[in-house]
């Protein structure tokens, strides 16, 4: 069954995963200023879900609170997207949709994806042809079949488009907006927390980064649920230590992982600074004067880029070639001796510094709102 669209109803706006946050902040705040506004629901799936840090991130990001949660929680891919498609359907049904936007790559962005284009809804899919070509990454498999049901496809960097148009998706469907999440970046880095301030907080010793840092992230199930991986790469991690102190924003898998492995005694090697998830605005500011990042994640390889900031990236590839060919990203694998030399390169010449690529300006958001609006309007 197809629902009838009016201008009347909105544009439903999903987020399930933190990074689905920090994109859709600033698309909301352009859909309300665009002139007439774009009238929208924001549907939060409960993909991934603190009440704690989802009520910081959402103020620190000044997102207002979601119009409905689904409170699907966690749960393998399979029911999680299941549950999800499940349980949006019934939204639809009670508050009708112009179209469906989706963000990135997360499981709640396909599931929503699918129960829109089987309700004949447009999809519109923010952060479109970005590949990695590792159909092991379930992330992949997500962004390759988003692709192929959405409608309006935005993009971040102009090779997506390429990708795009190999898989069969014609041109008129695509537009090159630039990238929100450097919208988010911009909008907030005066409010970024100082990061002795946050070491501080957390009862460190801020004057251990007097003289410089890195930070370290990892979550990603390659890196951090095989225990010979996990061990190797802390093992690379404390080599660089030695130099510079590492403050590792400690993700809750990763924590999980060094417990259930026997590992947990690695994180008090010297050198290592240990903080909890930490909120937006406190990765901001690590990250901002940072003298590397080390990280196996998407967004940051972008808001590094964004920063200037040189940022080792402990991955095989990445879906974000623009971070390695324009940017400050380099894309080293998990090998220790090569995270090693990557870091020591950084030390020893200041690593890579790049430029900012075309378009990752801030106004991302006002291009989809304006190009949206149109498009509706046709």
């Amino acid at each position: 069954m197809s629902i009838k669209r009016s201008d009347r109803f909105p544009v439903v706006c999903i987020v399930g995963a933190r990074p689905n946050y920090m994109k859709m902040a600033p698309i909301i705040r352009a859909f309300k200023a665009h002139e007439p506004p774009l009238p929208c629901l924001l549907v939060h799936t409960g993909q991934h879900y603190d009440a704690a840090m989802n009520d910081r991130l959402f103020a620190d990001l000044d997102l207002p609170q979601p119009d409905v949660n689904l409170e699907v929680g966690s749960a393998s891919h399979a029911v999680q997207t299941a549950e999800i498609m499940k349980r949006f359907e019934p939204v639809i049904d009670e508050h009708g949709a112009r179209a469906v936007l989706v963000v990135g790559d997360v499981n709640s962005t396909i599931a929503c994806a699918l129960v829109a284009a089987k309700r004949n809804i447009p999809v519109v899919h923010v952060e479109a042809g970005l590949r990695s070509y590792d159909r092991n990454m379930p992330e992949e498999i997500n962004r390759v079949l988003t692709d192929q049901i959405s409608d309006v496809l935005y993009t971040t960097e102009r090779s997506a488009a390429d990708n795009l148009g190999r898989e069969g998706i014609a041109a008129e469907r695509v537009a090159f907006v630039g990238n929100v999440m450097i919208d988010s970046l911009l909008a907030n880095l005066p409010k970024a927390v100082p990061s002795a301030e946050l070491l501080e907080r957390a009862g460190l010793d801020a004057a251990a980064i007097a003289d410089g840092y890195g930070v370290v992230t990892l979550h990603r199930p390659s890196n951090v649920d095989a225990p010979e991986n996990l061990e190797r790469i802390f093992q690379a991690l404390a080599h660089v230590a030695k130099r510079l102190p590492l403050v590792f924003a400690l993700h809750p898998r990763t924590r999980h992982n060094l417990e259930r492995f026997g590992l947990l005694d690695m994180l008090n090697m010297p050198g290592f600074l240990v903080l909890p998830p930490q909120g937006y605005l406190e990765m901001l500011g690590l990250m901002s004067k940072a003298v590397m990042v080390l990280t196996d994640s998407g967004g940051m390889q972008e808001e590094t880029t964004a920063l200037g900031v040189p940022c080792i990236t402990i991955r095989h590839n990445t879906e974000r070639p623009i971070t390695v060919e324009q940017g400050t990203n380099m894309l080293v694998g998990t090998d220790p001796q090569a995270i090693i030399r990557a870091a020591e390169d950084v030390l020893a010449t200041g690593g890579k510094r790049g430029r900012t690529p075309e378009l990752w300006d801030g106004k991302a958001a006002e291009r989809i709102a304006a190009h949206l609006s149109a498009w509706l309007g046709r």
